[in-house]
Formats: C-alpha cells, sequence, structure tokens
C-alpha cells in the first residue's frame, strides 16, 4: 500500500519514539543521526569518552530492517584491513589479483560507526572519501556499490589543523558536540536505570525497509524548496561572508563552500518529507546550524546568524505599512494644525551656575562673592530674612548675610551693615509654546471621520487577515520532529512585529480622534 505523507510523518515519530526509549538528553543527537542517515548524509560527534557518542550508532541501526553494522575505534596504527577486509589469499594465489573480503567490513554494511576518526591513516581517509563521496569502494580492478545509509563518526577532539583532514572533515555535514547530563533529575535517572539501552526495542514494523528507503529517496528530492526559504540561505550565506571579511576577528574565519550547501538542501528536504510535508518550512532551516561551523566556538555566532535571518526575512503577508504610516501621519498633522493654535513668546528664567549656584548682579560693589546656592535660594519667601552663604567664582566661601525674596521677580532683598539692598539675579530668555485649542468646523470633523472610518477599516481588515489567512507553514511549526518547537517563535516574529505596528497603529488612529472630538 502506497504510503501518504501522514504515514510518513506518523512512522518517523513513532521510530524516534523507539530509538530514544531510555535516553537521557541524547534525544536530539538520536534525531540528527536519524535525519542523517535518511538524507544519506553522515554526522560527527565530539564529546569526551562515556557521553553516548557509541549508543547513537548501536541504537541508530535498529531504524533499519535488515541492517547490518561495522564499528571500529580507531588508532594511528589501523589498517585498511581491519576496515575494509583483509585481501583475499586465494584471489591473489589463483588470479593474481589484489582484493579484499568486504562482506562483514564496512564497505558491506549499512551503519558504520567510525570512532576517533582523526587517528585513521591517510589511506584509510583516501577510501572513506570516496565512500562518502560517490557510495562506491575500489576493491583492486573492480568498483563496489555500498549500500551505506549511515556513517557516523566521532572523537573527543577536533581535526588536528597541522594535518590534511579537510576533505574528510568536509564531507561530514552534520557537526555535533555532546556533553555530559545537565539535569539533576535526568542524571539520577540515569544512573539507577536498569534497562539495557542497547536493546533493540523497535518492531519490524516500525523499521525502515530497503526498499522503503530506496522510494523515500526519490520522494525527498521532489520536496519543493519555497523562495522564503532560499531567500535566508542567500542572506545567510552573505552574513557569512561578511563576517569573514571583519578585521581582528576573534575566531576563525567560516568558509562554507557550494558542495555543503547543496547537501544542506538534502537534509532540509530530508526533515521536511520525515515531518510529512511536500515543501521545506523555515523551521527545517535551524538544522543549518549543525552544518554551519568548524569551531565550537562559532556556534553561539551561527546561531545567531541564522535567527536573526529566519526572524527578519521570516513569512510576511504584504501589508504596505509605509502607506498606511504616511496616511496616518497626514490625518494627525490634520487634526493638530486644525485644532491647536501655538504662540510662542520668551521669558525670562534663572540661569543655574554649574547647576548649583545663582548669580546676584551688583553694579556696584557692596561685598565680596556673587553667587548663592540654588537649594537655598528657593527656602526662601518674601517675609522673612534667611541666612545665606555667599561664594565666590571658586566656590570660595565669602559671606554669611540675611536674603528674601524680593516682590520684583528674579530678585533679592539682602541686609548688609545694617543698610536693606535688593539685587537682581542674573536671567536668560526662554522660548514658551502655548497652545490653545480650538473646536474644528463640523464639515472638518465630518470629513476626519470619514477618513477615520476608512483607515480603521483597512487595519481591521488586515488584523483579521493575519488572524485567518497566516501561512499554512505556522500550523506545524511546533510539530517538527528534528527542531525544538521553541524556536518557532522566532519564525513567527516578523508577523508579529506586522501584528504590533498594525496595533500601534489603530491606537494613533484612535487618539487622533479622540483630540478633536473631546473639544
Amino acid at each position: 500500500m502506497e504510503q501518504t505523507m501522514v504515514d510518513i510523518r506518523s512512522k518517523t515519530a513513532k521510530l524516534i519514539e523507539g530509538l530514544c526509549e531510555g535516553l537521557y538528553e541524547r534525544e536530539e543527537s538520536m534525531k540528527l543521526a536519524l535525519l542523517s542517515a535518511v538524507a544519506g548524509e553522515s554526522i560527527f560527534l565530539l564529546g569526551p569518552p562515556g557521553v553516548g557518542k557509541s549508543l547513537i550508532a548501536r541504537r541508530l541501526k535498529y531504524a533499519f530492517r535488515d541492517g547490518t553494522s561495522f564499528e571500529y575505534l580507531m588508532s594511528k596504527f589501523s589498517t585498511p584491513d581491519e576496515i575494509f577486509g583483509p585481501v583475499s589469499i586465494k584471489k591473489l594465489k589463483e588470479e593474481d589479483k589484489y582484493e579484499r573480503l568486504t562482506e562483514k567490513y564496512l564497505p558491506g554494511a549499512n551503519i558504520v560507526f567510525l570512532d576517533e576518526i582523526w587517528k585513521a591513516g591517510s589511506a584509510i581517509q583516501n577510501a572513506l572519501l570516496t565512500i562518502l563521496n560517490e557510495k562506491i569502494y575500489r576493491n583492486g580492478e573492480q568498483e563496489i556499490g555500498v549500500d551505506l545509509k549511515a556513517i557516523i563518526t566521532a572523537s573527543n577532539e577536533l581535526p588536528p589543523a597541522r594535518e590534511s583532514f579537510s576533505p574528510l572533515w568536509d564531507r561530514l555535514l552534520i557537526r555535533y558536540e555532546m556533553g555530559g547530563i545537565r539535569d539533576q533529575r535526568n542524571f539520577l535517572q540515569m544512573i539507577t536505570d536498569t534497562r539495557d539501552v542497547y536493546e533493540d526495542g523497535l518492531s519490524a514494523e516500525d523499521k525502515i525497509a530497503a526498499d522503503e528507503l530506496e522510494t523515500w529517496d526519490q520522494a525527498i528530492d521532489k520536496i519543493e524548496v519555497p523562495d522564503e526559504v532560499l531567500n535566508s540561505i542567500q542572506v545567510i550565506r552573505l552574513k557569512l561572508e561578511q563576517n569573514n571579511a571583519k578585521p581582528n576577528r576573534e575566531t576563525e574565519a567560516l568558509h562554507v563552500y557550494d558542495r555543503r550547501w547543496k547537501k544542506i538542501i538534502r537534509l532540509l528536504r530530508s526533515s521536511a518529507f520525515l515531518n510529512g510535508r511536500s515543501k521545506v518550512d523555515l523551521m527545517d532551516c535551524f538544522l543549518m546550524i549543525h552544518a554551519l561551523w568548524n569551531h565550537p566556538s562559532q556556534l553561539e555566532e551561527v546561531k545567531e546568524i541564522v535567527s536573526e535571518t529566519i526572524r527578519k526575512h521570516g513569512y510576511s503577508i504584504a501589508i504596505n505599512l509605509q502607506m498606511l504610516r504616511r496616511e496616518i501621519e497626514q490625518f494627525e498633522q490634520e487634526v493638530d494644525e486644525e485644532t491647536r493654535i501655538k504662540r510662542v513668546h520668551s521669558e525670562d528664567r534663572l540661569l543655574p551656575v554649574q547647576d548649583l549656584y545663582y548669580h546676584i548682579i551688583q553694579k556696584e560693589k557692596q561685598f565680596q562673592g556673587d553667587l548663592i546656592k540654588i537649594a537655598e535660594y528657593n527656602k526662601l519667601n518674601t517675609e522673612d530674612f534667611e541666612v545665606l552663604n555667599i561664594y565666590d567664582k571658586d566656590e570660595v566661601l565669602r559671606h554669611r548675610l540675611k536674603f528674601r525674596r524680593s516682590r520684583r521677580p528674579h530678585a533679592v532683598e539682602v541686609i548688609y551693615n545694617s543698610v536693606e539692598y535688593q539685587y537682581d539675579l542674573e536671567c536668560h530668555q526662554v522660548e514658551q509654546t502655548e497652545v490653545i485649542y480650538k473646536k474644528p468646523h463640523k464639515l472638518v470633523a465630518a470629513h476626519w471621520n470619514e477618513r477615520y472610518d476608512k483607515l480603521m477599516e483597512y487595519i481591521t481588515a488586515q488584523q483579521e487577515r493575519i488572524s485567518e489567512d497566516s501561512p499554512e507553514e505556522f500550523k506545524h511549526l511546533k510539530t517538527n520532529l528534528f527542531v525544538d518547537k521553541k524556536l518557532a517563535e522566532i519564525v513567527m516574529a516578523n508577523l508579529g512585529e506586522v501584528r504590533e505596528t498594525l496595533r500601534n497603529l489603530k491606537l494613533r488612529l484612535e487618539k487622533a480622534r479622540y483630540a478633536y472630538e473631546s473639544l
């Protein structure tokens, strides 16, 4: 019976559930391993010994019906015989042919796990490159097709820079860093769990058959990659190049070449297919994070670039917000000009000196010092005298005299040598705007009401459109099998900002109408 997209998603979800049974904080690595296998790509697990790298590989083989696996721990003494099989003595003696017996080794396996991959010698590396590139192993004079569904490599270190591991490193599409269990509850459950984590708990029906995977392989190539996804990839690629060009980078440049981008598209298509969709969406694009870094120190930079690109260039509905803003600004301006008469005049205000003092103007010098503190002046009244300190321009205390405010504005009365004097305080002119409100003519108000109704009708229609006509992709953003549902908020941010803008414009419009109706 032909599988529907719903059947494929249901099967994938059940498969993931079975593969992740009994795992603690290893679900993401398990899901990525399955995804890379269906996509026909490879995955590299980085982490110290004992964090479950080999467990992921051994579990993954259970996903495939009648699958065979090959596992090997590399060392600097590893030989091609141990990986690809021993040389056939019979062939060598009888036919003078140099061929390997590959059946129980890597070329004869479906799921391969190579631990401590960077300890592999050049002969092993070169053979692996051909297998990863072309799914072919050159065995003597013949080329053997390798039915390799997944190759998982692991190490507790990155490829040594001094050696030529770049070609092999570039072909490992997904890179994932594994660490110890962080959550205390998960840790306690893990160390007390008595289940056999290496046991195959999947039924034969839940597993992927060889002919089924072949059908899937062809269907994945037909998955649509829509414009918003392609646009986001273009922007991410450009941002990576711009970041590489920055002077004094703290981390090494992030070079991603054409072949890797093509592999990324295959990965995104595979995610869409296993999620039961006919096209890639922006949630799938978060998977790129695992394929763009070369060193863990670059991971945060990659996350920021991918997330910010998806947030800014994500799904949107074509609404001419600029036109709407301009219309409302014109409406606000007309209301303001018609209902508010502004009169500008100047008035004298006391001029602070160093924000602490007022300056006493002595036309004829009577006493030393001419500064009084603003705080002390503010306590004066026109009835009672108070003793104030008088300072010079260097803020040195010169006198203590009795002061009170004068009934004349911005002036003080001072008693000096038993004589009462009146002094002005230094002022400066400040422009003041006085607003007088006037009720608009009935015809003008009617015209404004008509414009208000049209603008409000348009805004309300756009708000309803966003709610009712959101992109189809929004319906399953939080159900992606391979991406954390929390990231859906980033995908929806673009439309969320449109919603917020419409809400604010609606509020401005209501305030403008209230401004003339309340007069």
